[in-house]
């Protein structure tokens, strides 16, 4: 049964935490899963999050540990000796403890990792914070199961249990030569088949994928959602296999990206939540706020030059809101499919004007649709004349909105700029002002003509 977390529930919680019932906590927490308790977490003080903690058993607490808020997870951190981290970091998977302490200040990373009892888990631990973030290194664990091509099968499966004490699931078995190097996957199924005296060589798969240890974080989820993987070796660069990814890793990684391309094209430029502080989430959005308030007031002085025109004609001013909407709409519409195609690897370099042509052929079908009933309600509501400029400008803005909203992520993109940027205040502001010039433009022209 899903777990919903009430209010109700946490004021009950708290009462008992406050009288000491530490039997009645536990049994209520013994039905909850690790991200669920995380939750229950995360809405705790600092000191009844760490009491509730402290009561969780040694298997369940790291687990919590990984699934609160970045934010709540550095407060219970503090709360923390270097003995009692490493501790922690001793029941985790390799890549999720190197996670955890590159969270930690850098001054006291050496001490926790001085103090994991375990050696070897220590060793991967520091030789996986050392690879660079964002890179397949930074997202791999250590723990994985691997045979040598020579072996026989019953000696396969022997070598398979004695490694799987340190693997909780075994999503693969890799075989490897001589030399550590990876040279395919073997089948389980194929392995319970196999006469008990063959050879690996004989029935293993040579058609495996993997990365390399600087392989990028976005091409890793690339690779594991176009071939529909649940787990991805990693080798250095001598081809030695020296690690593997989870699914579950990638899911994180996609998670993030698409979290930064939304707030990105919300024009807000640090990675924060709701939870973060007030300050921090304001210094996020001020700059593309003033952004805006700069495109603004250029949009004001823009329609300041055009000022008598408004005064011989102010029927013209009605619209002014709904040229500036039309535009910045349009144009989002646009940038938002180029970004989601370029977020997929879609597009490739030969097939942008293909693109191109392709977006404004929308925009042309509708700007005529647009352009066609706004003139018919500007006919009713005024004249002609305004009618005709009304339609004319819009059809022109559509189309200029369609060509800006693809072409301006293209082209960020090209110069390694994050492209969800285009989708956000930039090219709705940079449509709205050239939005509003166009239609006084067209207006000075069909009414001088008339």
């Amino acid at each position: 049964m899903q777990f919903e977390l009430s209010g109700t529930y946490i004021d009950e919680l708290r009462e008992l935490i406050e009288l000491k019932k530490i039997d009645s906590i536990k049994e209520q927490l013994n039905e909850l899963y690790p991200a669920d308790i995380a939750q229950i977490l995360n809405r705790l003080k600092d000191s009844e999050a760490a009491y509730l903690y402290e009561l969780l058993d040694d298997e369940t607490a790291p687990q919590v540990l990984l699934e609160l808020d970045e934010e709540k997870r550095e407060d219970l951190l503090a709360t923390f000796s270097t003995k009692e981290i490493a501790e922690q970091l001793d029941n985790m998977d390799s890549d999720d403890a190197a996670d955890l302490i590159a969270e930690l200040p850098e001054n006291i990373q050496d001490e926790v990792l001085s103090q994991i009892e375990d050696i070897e888990q220590a060793s991967d631990i520091a030789e996986l914070i050392n690879y660079e973030e964002g890179t397949a290194g930074s997202l791999m664990a250590k723990e994985l199961v691997s045979v040598y091509s020579f072996e026989t099968v019953t000696a396969c499966i022997d070598e398979i249990r004695r490694q799987t004490d340190n693997v909780d699931v075994m999503y693969a078995v890799y075989v490897v030569d001589d030399n550590q190097k990876l040279i395919g996957m073997l089948s389980l199924k194929k392995l319970i088949v196999s006469h008990p005296l063959a050879r690996v060589e004989e029935i293993y798969d040579a058609d495996v994928q993997f990365v390399k240890t600087n392989t990028s974080t976005e091409d890793v989820a690339e690779i594991m959602q176009r071939y529909d993987l649940v787990v991805l070796p990693v080798v250095d660069q001598l081809g030695r296999l020296i690690g593997r990814i989870t699914i579950d890793d990638v899911v994180d990684v996609i998670k993030e990206a698409a979290e930064e391309n939304i707030q990105r094209m919300s024009g807000i430029s640090d990675d924060v939540d709701s939870n973060d502080k007030l300050w921090r989430l304001s210094r996020a959005r001020i700059p593309w706020l003033l952004v805006g308030m700069c495109g603004g007031i250029l949009g004001s002085r823009i329609i300041g030059t055009y000022e008598e025109q408004i005064k011989i004609h102010p029927e013209m001013a009605f619209f002014i809101p709904l040229i500036g909407a039309m535009g910045g709409n349009v144009g989002v519409q646009s940038s938002a499919i180029i970004v989601q195609a370029l977020a997929n690897n879609t597009i490739i370099n030969d097939r942008i004007a293909p693109k191109l042509i392709k977006e404004l052929g929308v925009g042309f079908v509708n700007g005529i649709i647009c352009s066609v009933l706004i003139m018919a309600y500007a006919y009713v509501i005024e004249d002609w004349k305004l009618s005709a400029t009304v339609s004319l400008a819009l059809f022109t803005v559509i189309l200029c909105a369609s060509f800006l909203g693809t072409f301006v992520p293209l082209t960020m993109n090209k110069f390694k700029i994050n492209p969800a940027l285009a989708t956000g205040p930039f090219v709705t502001t940079l449509n709205d002002i050239i939005g509003i010039s166009i239609y006084f433009l067209v207006g000075r022209l069909l009414y001088g003509v008339f």
